[in-house]
This record gives structure tokens, sequence and C-alpha cells, in this order.
């Protein structure tokens, strides 16, 4: 019988997260073209000729070059089986962002060379910190303009607190980049950028002989660099770094594809691998306990040849099995598992087992839920993955009324996949939900989806709200025909929300209403998690 945990120290399950444009799906692409799991990269915002990034399959991510979608793209490195989750990169999907978050082990950050810690860069910090996800931090662009690395090196441990410690150090200032000088052995590598860099760039290593006469001042400058790394004790310290202390610094270029090679030598190295998980009450399930698994992505309609429906399961405890029966712990019903797929962008492999870090696709999934538990064995439900305070509100309605059937079916699906929050209220009525999101470009997407998977053209209304807060049926009264007020069902979960126009609006009826319940809502984006 396969040893379960030592499968598990193989994995390597993470999430790559940056500011918007600071390259993370080119990086997502030029880590599967080092594993070999892809011929050659794309890029959002390549050449002609060049074919798409894998993981944005979704058209609207195509059309404007960014990822919306969560991809989990599974590859083989060095004996190791690498999850890589990867995440919308644009502030409006930080509820997405933060759901993946719950499925992985580590992080790898990436940082504009140029631009430094950017704010959304600072958020996911923030949340990884929350969660306490160790944190790799990729130092992106090197071979563009940007700022100093010691510079960077301040900036990273004052914005965030994580100790930065180098593992390489660049050759050659941003947009002099010839390699770089890894600080474990020494070494010195040099790149060479392949036509195009969409494949894999040629490495050499050069002797200090070498590099002096050929990199001059640029090799004694890093020199001088590297020895005051080690005199200031910059040196990476395993426990530090999984104690969310820490961060092991790497510099490189995604798109000609610098340094990624050692970054995924460092995911080898350095990533923790999974382990033991605590349960909602608190209890420990053990790694080689029997199977759960964690829902923390539902996506329909992936593959427009099969209207299906696809939930992405970290595996948290003991062997998957393709037909086993599992238990749903939110109703109590058995669920099986006939197709079951490990998926690649839009490309699918069949998946008869998985361990502890790996990522199923169960599909035509239609009863789960982003948050739910998936058990054999003994019963485990793990703690819910929270939501984001929506800011953004809008009436929608179908433009056809004929289509109304479609409508309801298209908005219930979004709902369940936790694309858009869906609000309703007796008042309204099932015709015109409200939709709540946590940034605009959210309403793009349900408007492009309803349209090109449903057939159901919408108009959305915008509405003056600004702030949610979770009430209760005793307070729902003192709100009922306020000015600036007004209390809605949110479907995934029957909490009633009470919409303000502003923080002024709120408190005035608080202040005329003392014993009002008005709670801020779990992972509420107006308060940094801590």
């Amino acid at each position: 019988m396969t040893d379960i945990r030592e499968e598990g120290r193989r994995r390597r399950t993470f999430a790559v997260i940056s500011h918007p444009d600071a390259g993370k799906s080119t990086m997502t692409e030029a880590l599967a073209l080092h594993a070999s799991a892809i011929t050659a990269a794309g890029a959002v915002h390549g050449k002609a000729g060049r074919r798409g990034v894998t993981s944005d399959w979704m058209e609207l991510e195509r059309s404007r070059g960014i990822s919306i979608t969560s991809a989990a793209l599974r590859f083989d490195y060095r004996g190791h089986v690498f999850n890589l989750v990867d995440t919308p990169g644009h502030a409006d999907f930080s509820e997405d962002t933060y759901r993946v978050l719950a499925a992985v082990d580590c992080a790898v950050m990436l940082i504009d060379a140029a631009k430094g810690m950017e704010p959304q860069t600072m958020k996911l910090f923030q949340v990884c910190r929350h969660r306490r996800i160790p944190v790799i931090t990729f130092v992106n662009k090197w071979d563009r303009p940007g700022r100093d690395a010691l510079e960077l090196l301040d900036e990273i441990e004052e914005r965030t607190g994580l100790r930065p410690t180098p593992v390489t150090w660049p050759l050659g200032a941003a947009g002099h980049f010839h390699g770089v000088i890894d600080r474990a052995t020494g070494r010195a590598v040099r790149y060479t950028r392949t036509p195009g860099g969409a494949t894999r760039a040629q490495q050499d290593e050069l002797t200090a002989e070498r590099a002096r006469a050929e990199l001059g001042h640029d090799w004694e400058q890093a020199g001088e660099e590297v020895s005051l790394l080690a005199a200031i004790g910059a040196d990476h310290d395993q426990k530090s770094f999984e104690a969310h202390e820490s961060t092991p610094v790497l510099f490189g270029a995604a798109l000609p594809n610098f340094g990624v090679a050692r970054l995924l030598d460092a995911m080898v190295e350095l990533a923790p691998p999974p382990d033991d998980r605590s349960d909602v009450a608190g209890a420990v399930r053990p790694l080689d306990a029997p199977f759960s698994g964690l829902v923390f992505k539902v996506q329909a309609n992936m593959d427009r040849a099969h209207r299906d429906r696809i939930a992405f399961v970290r595996v948290c405890s003991g062997r998957f099995e393709r037909g086993m029966v599992l238990t749903h712990a939110a109703t109590g019903r058995p669920f099986a598992t006939k197709y079951a797929q490990s998926v690649f962008g839009q490309e699918r492999t069949t998946l008869d087992e998985a361990y502890p870090g790996d990522v199923v696709g169960l599909v035509n999934a239609t009863a789960l839920r982003p948050g739910d538990t998936l058990y054999d064995g003994s019963a485990v439900t793990f703690p819910p993955i929270p939501s984001f305070a929506p800011e953004h509100f809008a009436v929608a309605r179908a433009r056809d009324s004929s289509k109304a059937k479609q409508f309801r079916r298209g908005i219930d699906q979004l709902d369940a996949e936790g694309v858009i929050q869906v609000l309703r209220s007796d008042l309204r009525g099932d015709q015109a939900p409200v939709l709540a999101a946590v940034g605009p470009m959210q309403f793009e997407v349900v408007q492009h989806r309803l349209s090109a998977e449903f057939g159901a053209q919408i108009s959305l209304d915008r509405l003056d709200y600004t702030l949610a807060r979770r009430t209760e049926a005793a307070s729902v009264p003192l709100l009922a025909g306020r000015r600036g007020a007004e209390v809605l069902e949110r479907g995934r979960d029957q909490a009633l929300l009470a919409l303000f126009t502003d923080q002024w609006r709120m408190r005035s009826i608080m202040r005329e209403n003392p014993g009002i319940v008005l709670e801020p809502l779990i992972a509420d984006t107006s308060q940094e998690p801590g």
C-alpha cells in the first residue's frame, strides 16, 4: 500500500499572486514550460503568432489581457508533483483569490522590479499573513529598467514585516540583467534570451575569472552586495520562513524565462509539503487519515462542448480513488466521484488517484459549493471560506422576457460558483435580483457569461449602496422604509444583509436605534486582515 505521508512529502501546492500586470500569468506559463508540461510558453501581451496563456481559458480573459478565473495546473518536476493554483490578479476578484489561498501551502509573490510593493501586492501579503501561508518572493522584470535591488529589499521589510533573505542576487542592475549569483553555492549563472522568449532560456555557469573578465563592474558590484547580505545575516532560515517571519527572494524575468528554473528548484527545496489540517472544531485531521477534501473553487462551462460544472477539491488527507463514494459534509448525502479529472487550462485528463496536496476536478458537481467538505470514513468539516464584504451593487434584469428561464438559471449558477453574490427580497422579486460585488469588473464577467453561456442578455442598474453589514430578523423592521438603507437576503447562505449608501447613513441609523444588529462581514475589504 502506498505511503500517504511519503506521497504528501512529494507534493508542492502553491499559488502565484501579485498586483495586476506584474507578470503572474506569464510566470505561470514559464513554470509549466520549465517543468516540460508545455512546449512553448504563451504570454498575455505576446507577439503575433504566440498562443494564448494556457491558464487563461475564458474569452473575456484573452480579450482583456487579464486573469479572472482560477486555473489549477498539475505537473511533475524533479520527482515532485506540483499543483499550481493560478489566481486572479485584478483587485476586483480578491474574493476568488482568498478562496484559492485556503487550498495552498505556499505562495509565490511576484513584485515588479520597477514598481515594488503595489497596493494589491500588499493586500495579498496581508491575507497570506492572516492564513500563515509562507511566501517566496520573486522580483520580476529585472530585464527592464527598475529600482535598486537593496532598496527593494528594504521596502519589502518595511511594508510587510517579513525579513527578506535573497536566495539569488542579480548580476547587473535592472535593465542590464546578465544573470544571478546563487548565494547557497556561490555559482554565477548567465542567461541568454531565446527568440521571442517562448522556450527555455539558455543558462551558462561562469567561473569567477570568466565573470570578472566578461562582466567587469557588474560582477564586482554584485560581489560586494552579496558580502553585505552575509554581513547583516540576510540568510535563509527554514523555520522563520515557515513561521511567516521571513521570505526567500529570487530575481529574474518571467517573459524571457530568466531565473524560472531556479524558482522551481527553490519550491522543491524550501516550500513546505502538505501537513495535518484542523477541522472547524479545532481537531486535527492527520494527513494519513481516510480521505477528506476542501472544495475551493466551482466553475461551469469551462469546456463549451460539454456544458458541465467542475468543483476543484484540495485533497487534505488520505488517498483519493476515482469512483469512491464520499460524504458531502454540508448535507450528509453520498457523493459519487466517477468523473474525476486533472485540469490543465482547457485540457483535461482522467485522474484515477490523488494524494494530500493534489487538486481534483470533480465533474458535474452540481451539489457542491466553495467551502464545502467531502470525506470518507470518520466525519470531518473544515472551516468555511469567508465571503468578502461587497462594495458595489446593481439590479439585474433580463432584456428579453422570453429568456427569463435562462436568466434565472444563469444567475443561480454564477451565485453557486461564487462569481457574484446574489441578494433577493420579496419587494424586488425573483426577476430583479441585486448583484453584489467586491469590484465592478465582476459585473462585466456576469454580463459576458450570461450572454455567452446562457443566451441571456441583461441590463444592470447600479444602486447607490456602498457597504453591507450582517443583520438579523429582529432588526429588519428598524430598517424597513429607511432612506439610504435596504435589507436583502443572500442566496448562498440565507444571511440577511443591510445595505447602506455610506458610513454616515449607517451610523445615523445606529444612533437612532441603539439595539440594532449590524455586524461587519468576515473578510470585510474595508478592514485589513490581521
